[in-house]
C-alpha cells in the first residue's frame, strides 16, 4: 500500500481517504499485524501521517469537478506524505456520495447434498451480491444477519448440519453507480489505487460507538458538510444505513445568505458564534461581519439571538429527517432511544441537548476510539470517518465471512467486511434465490 525503507516489520502500514464535501483527509496509520477488525472500542492503530485540505470540486460527497477534486486530494496526501515519510500508493476510501442506503432481504440457495458445505455457503453470498448490485446500484459491503435452515433461524455456523435449503438474512449497503465510479476514477487520477470502499457512516460508527452501544441498539449520525448520514446497529450487527442531502454547509449558505456575508465569514460565524441554546444575553451580544460587495471595511452587526434563529430551522429540518427514515426503516425504539453524533456539524454548540431534546432518548457526542496516542484535536467526531476505516482494512488474505455470522470465527467484535466475488459458483444461478424481507 505504501512504500517505506525502515517500516518494522511487526507493523503494517495502511492509508485512508474520506473525500467529503467540506474537507478532505488522508491518514497513514500503523496497524500491529493482525488487528484489522478489532472491537468497537478498542484503538488498533497510531497516526503516522494526516493529511486535511478544504475540498473543492466535491458537493454533497459527489464528485463535481474533476480537475478541482483532483487538486484537493493530492494535497491532502501530500500533507500526509510529508509528515510520515511515507509514499502513499494504495487508499481504503470512506464514501458518501451516491445516495447510500441498505437493503434487507434473503438469499437461499438448496444445499447440494444434504450436509451444508463452504460451496453451499458461497452460493448463497453470491445470489446476495447480485440481487444487491441491481438497478444501476454499486455494492460496497455486506453484512450477514443470520442463517437459516429450512425453517429454523438464527443458526450461527451452519457447515455440517444438515438441511435441504440453506438461507442467510443480508443487510446490504449500496450506493449509485456513477457517483461511484467518478469517486474512483478521481482517486485513479491521483495515481493511486482503490483497495476497498467502504460506506461513511459505517466507518463513522466503528470509530465513534462502543461495543456496548451496538449490542444494545444505538444509531451514528455522521454530519458531515454536504450529507448527514446514519449508521444503526442491533444486536452487534448493522441494520440500517441512510443518507440526508442536508449537512453543515447548508447553515453556513443559509446565514451567508440573511446576512448577505461571504460564505467564509459566514462559516466563521457559525463556528464561533452559532449556539442552538439561548442565553438572556444573546440579545445583546453582537457579532460584526462584513457585506458581500462592500468595500471601505465597514462592518455590520446582528446579534447571537438572531443567528440561532437562522440556524435553528435548518437543524430543526435535519433531525426530523433523521428522525422520519428511522421509523420508515421499521426498526422503532430499538435504534431510536441511543445516539451517538459524529462528523464536523456535530461539534455545533448547543446541539448536544438540542438533539436530545428534539431525538428523544439518550444523545451523546462522539469521539474516536480506533487511533491510539494521539492528541485530543486528532480525537474530534470529525475524523470519526476516515479513523473508523482503520479497523475496517483488508490485510492479508482476503475474509469472506458475513460480520460475525461465518464459518468459524471472524477475527474481531464485527468481524471483516469484505466483497464476497465467488465466481466459481456462478453457474449454479439457477439454483438459488434472492427475497426482500
Amino acid at each position: 500500500m505504501l512504500t517505506r525503507t525502515n517500516k518494522a516489520a511487526t507493523e503494517e502500514v495502511i492509508s485512508l481517504l474520506d473525500v467529503g464535501s467540506f474537507k478532505t483527509t488522508c491518514l497513514i496509520v500503523g496497524r500491529r499485524q493482525g488487528a484489522q477488525g478489532s472491537a468497537v472500542g478498542q484503538p488498533p492503530a497510531r497516526i503516522l501521517g494526516i493529511g486535511q485540505c478544504r475540498s473543492q470540486g466535491i458537493k454533497a460527497g459527489t464528485v463535481t469537478d474533476l480537475n478541482l477534486a483532483e487538486e484537493t486530494v493530492r494535497a491532502a496526501v501530500g500533507r500526509a506524505e510529508a509528515q510520515s515519510g511515507l509514499r502513499v500508493e494504495e487508499v481504503i476510501v470512506a464514501a458518501t456520495c451516491g445516495r447510500i442506503g441498505s437493503t434487507n432481504f434473503r438469499a437461499s440457495a438448496t444445499v447440494g447434498q444434504s450436509r451444508v458445505k463452504e460451496v453451499d455457503v458461497d452460493r448463497v453470498l453470491t445470489a446476495a451480491e447480485r440481487f444487491a448490485a441491481t438497478d444501476g446500484r454499486s455494492l460496497l459491503h455486506m453484512h450477514g444477519l443470520g442463517y437459516r435452515l429450512d425453517d429454523t433461524a438464527s443458526v450461527v455456523n451452519p457447515i455440517g448440519m444438515a438441511a435441504e435449503r440453506l438461507s442467510l438474512d443480508v443487510n446490504a449497503v449500496t450506493a449509485d453507480e456513477a457517483p461511484i465510479r467518478n469517486l474512483t476514477l478521481l482517486i485513479e487520477r491521483c495515481y493511486l489505487r482503490v483497495a476497498e470502499v467502504y460506506a461513511a457512516p459505517y466507518a463513522s460508527a466503528l470509530a465513534a460507538m462502543t461495543e456496548e452501544e451496538a449490542k444494545l441498539g444505538v444509531t451514528v449520525v455522521d454530519m458531515g458538510g454536504g450529507t448527514t448520514s446514519l449508521a444503526s446497529f442491533l444486536d452487534g450487527q448493522l441494520v440500517h444505513v441512510d443518507a440526508i442531502a442536508v449537512g453543515g454547509n447548508h447553515l453556513t449558505y443559509d446565514i451567508a445568505r440573511t446576512l448577505s456575508t461571504p460564505l467564509a465569514e459566514a462559516e466563521r460565524i457559525k463556528t464561533l458564534y452559532a449556539n442552538l441554546m439561548g442565553a438572556h444575553s444573546d440579545e445583546h451580544d453582537l457579532v460584526s461581519f462584513p457585506v458581500t460587495g462592500e468595500e471601505g471595511g465597514v462592518m455590520h452587526h446582528t446579534s447571537k439571538a438572531r443567528l440561532r434563529q437562522i440556524v435553528r430551522p435548518r437543524v430543526e429540518e435535519i433531525l426530523g429527517l433523521i428522525r422520519e427514515r428511522l421509523s420508515r426503516a421499521g426498526y422503532g425504539e430499538a435504534v431510536s432511544n441511543r445516539f451517538v453524533l459524529a462528523g464536523g456539524a456535530s461539534e455545533l454548540v448547543g446541539l448536544l441537548p438540542f438533539a436530545t431534546r428534539e431525538l428523544g432518548g439518550v444523545v451523546r457526542l462522539g469521539t474516536v476510539r480506533t487511533l491510539q496516542g494521539v492528541p485530543r484535536a486528532l480525537t474530534s467526531p470529525s475524523l470519526a470517518a476516515v479513523a473508523g476505516l482503520a479497523g475496517l482494512a483488508p490485510a492479508g488474505e482476503q475474509v469472506w465471512r458475513l460480520g460475525s455470522m461465518g464459518t468459524g470465527s471472524a477475527p474481531g467484535y464485527l468481524g471483516r467486511v469484505g466483497r464476497w466475488l465467488r465466481e466459481s459458483f456462478w453457474d449454479d444461478e439457477s439454483r438459488t434465490a434472492t427475497t426482500g424481507t
